[in-house]
């Protein structure tokens, strides 16, 4: 231990948060709190990681502080551990607590608690990966929770499941905006204060925003309810970012590499994720999870690590003359040089699906963040009519009404209705679906980012199938139809989108998803409110996948 090191540390900011508001006796026996809960993830067939946070005592110094992780099969952690393995938390990580255990067996729950002095956490509990012959996998698909939106039912609602093996969490598990940006008007706002109250840009802002989220304890029950298999998509650094920027970055907020470097640390300090092999860019978090001969999960990036600057209407369809240069518009769009997961990423990608398919197994689900299918702007003012739409417009907040305008006009052209999402990056996507045919695989693609349930089919540029989509709508976070009350919006994309099957953003819930050999069932779970603490919870639609002869997916 170096204390000198670690008080420099401080000095700079790190850890300092965890210092403050510790609670705890000062008999050297109570070392400090678990304000944070427990957490496990990145299950394998022998492994996992455990992660917790130790709050340290008031008056605790910098030193490390010893303890040892408890692993069994008794959901009372009664009799002898199966595993014990010694930890520590230090100030240099936050005081969070991670360890990688192997020499677990396949497809066994377990149940953890760790140990420092005479302080026990919460008990968590966990499967590994089953081997071999597997009948069937529950996985809970979940993304963008708005802290100050509302309650966190959705996640209340995956923690009472009376199945699931892993949550998979597909990006946007927190929000980097101050309390008086995003989410402001919702009526939650002052119950769920924000900490920090401001934009997080400093490593130490990164740190309690995630401690801000963690404390919340419906959170907590779905970390010690099952495993965790999470990717980040842009608000864990800051809005639409990119590889070498983002929307919500400006000059003043410092240099970009800098934000992004402390976000991702403290991504990895409080996030229940196997840290990338030495030599591994540090947001290269691709990975896979093989679900004995039933599936493999491919969880993918395209956020950070190889995104190009996303197109944006306004800059870039103007020609020279201020007209819209379409001919130009859609020339920059189809640039094959545009790059959103990257050849690396996506080389990798397409040896996955192979392998997958070689080893016989029935599914192939790509774990990714944001909307894969073509989705162009509904008419909505068509639909609704002169006098209901400018009723509707009339009523919206001016940059709301703003982004309406902009979509109807684009409604009436074949641009995308969001270049942030694949649409926008369509020679990418093509070269994916290329990925698909190639392996003869039978791909799920799941999505989150939109704060939308989704069903879509996906069709490659010839207009073959390739595969079916579900999206996650969000947590809390707001969709379409919380900005545009009684207006018909997911009708009308399903009218204007042949891809486009089911579209529902006024729900807030997660995607339940269940593998067979015969089928993939996908359900729409909704809770009925994030407004009050209690809540019920409803299957909105369910769609049905099944695997195909030609290695086809097809929705029913």
């Amino acid at each position: 231990m170096n204390i000198d090191r670690r008080r420099l540390l401080a000095g700079f900011g790190l850890g300092a948060t965890a210092i403050a508001g510790g609670a705890g006796a000062h008999d050297g026996h109570a070392m400090g709190s678990f304000k944070h809960g427990v957490a496990s993830g990145d299950p394998l067939q022998d492994r996992m990681i455990f992660w917790t946070r130790l709050t340290p005592h008031d008056g605790h110094g910098l030193e490390d502080i010893e303890g040892e992780l408890r692993i069994g099969t008794d959901p009372k952690m009664a009799g002898k551990p199966v595993k014990v393995v010694k930890v520590a938390a230090t100030a240099d990580r936050d005081w969070t607590v991670k360890a990688d255990v192997d020499g677990l067996g396949p497809g066994t729950e377990y149940f953890y608690q760790f140990h420092f002095g005479k302080v026990a956490s919460p008990v968590g509990r966990g499967r590994t990966l089953p081997e071999g012959r597997t009948e069937d996998v529950v996985l809970a698909v979940a993304s963008c929770a708005l802290f100050i939106q509302g309650y966190f039912n959705a996640y209340g609602a995956i923690a009472k499941m009376d199945r699931v093996d892993a949550v998979l969490h597909l990006g946007d598990y927190i929000y980097e905006y101050g309390a008086d940006q995003y989410g402001a008007q919702s009526p939650l706002a002052k119950d769920r204060p924000l900490d920090p109250p401001h934009e997080i840009v400093t490593l130490a802002d990164y740190r309690r925003r995630h401690a801000c989220y963690k404390a919340d304890p419906q959170l907590q029950a779905a970390h010690a309810r099952a495993p965790w298999i999470v990717v980040w998509d842009d608000h864990e650094t800051a809005n639409d970012s990119w590889t070498g920027g983002a929307e919500n970055h400006t000059p003043n907020e410092g240099d970009w590499a800098a934000r992004k470097a402390a976000a991702l640390q403290a991504y990895d300090e409080w996030m229940p994720i196997r840290p990338a092999s030495p030599g591994d860019l540090s947001e290269a978090i691709n990975r896979s999870f093989r679900f004995g001969d039933l599936a493999t999960l491919v969880m993918t990036e395209t956020r950070l690590t190889a995104r190009g600057l996303p197109l944006d209407v306004e800059k870039d369809l103007p020609g020279a003359d201020g007209k819209p240069d379409f001919p130009g518009f859609h020339r920059k769009l189809n640039d094959p040089s545009r790059q959103l997961m990257g050849s690396r990423q996506e080389a990798w990608l397409a040896e996955e699906l192979k392998r997958s398919v070689g080893a016989g197994e029935t599914w192939q689900v790509i774990g990714n963040q944001i909307v894969m299918a073509r989705v162009m702007a509904p008419n909505l003012r068509r639909k609704m009519g002169e006098e209901a739409w400018t009723g509707m417009l009339a009523k919206l907040p001016d940059f709301i009404a703003k982004a309406v305008s902009v979509s109807s006009a684009l409604s009436e052209t074949i641009i995308p209705v969001n270049l942030d999402q694949w649409d926008g990056y369509p020679v990418a996507r093509e070269r994916v679906y290329a990925a698909f045919k190639a392996a003869k695989t039978r791909p799920i693609v799941l999505a989150g980012d939109s704060h939308s349930f989704w069903a879509n089919e996906l069709h490659d540029d010839a207009g073959t199938l390739v595969a079916a989509e579900f999206g996650a709508t969000g947590v809390t976070s707001p969709g379409f139809a919380d900005m545009l009350p009684g207006a018909p919006l997911g009708e009308a994309l399903v009218e204007r989108n042949s891809e486009v099957k089911f579209a529902d953003s006024a729900s807030k819930g997660f995607v339940k998803l269940t593998l067979t050999k015969e089928k993939a069932v996908a359900e729409m779970v909704a809770v009925s409110t994030i407004y009050a603490p209690e809540y019920e919870v409803k299957t909105v639609k369910t769609f049905t996948v099944k695997p195909e002869g030609t290695g086809v997916s097809r929705l029913s």
